[in-house]
């Protein structure tokens, strides 16, 4: 039963891995594949931690796993807002068909300080 598990939660974080890698090859701007690649390697990589963790049975690589998951869950999200902040204020165009800008006209583009509808008035 251990090795169904740990068969079952590290194909999936093998599949979630590689949905992020086609995700970034199919998506038509970096916003998109920033988007992509912060879920699904994320939860990818949580998955085959997990197994790692289950496979070896230890407090003390448990505890690490757990440890590298908890960080993998703080920094991608900070470093997918950075990336997508600084691709923003550089002028990356964003995709034909995106339906709005939410930011567009919100930001003081010298000193790039969000602006709010009060101010603008």
């Amino acid at each position: 039963m251990t090795e169904i598990i740990i068969i079952i939660l590290s194909s999936l974080g093998a599949l979630f891995i590689l949905l992020a890698a086609i995700g970034v090859v199919r998506m038509p701007d970096l916003y998109l594949r920033i988007s992509v690649t912060t879920k699904a390697a994320t939860l990818g990589i949580g998955l085959i931690l997990a197994a790692a963790a289950y496979y070896f049975n230890d407090l003390s690589i448990t505890s690490r796993v757990m440890a590298i998951i908890l960080f993998m869950l703080l920094t991608a999200p900070v470093g997918a807002h950075m990336l997508g902040r600084a691709s923003y204020f550089t002028g990356v165009k964003m995709w034909k068909n995106s339906e709005h800008d939410d930011l567009k006209g919100k930001y003081h583009p010298k000193t790039h300080k969000l602006a709010s509808e009060d101010e603008k008035k």
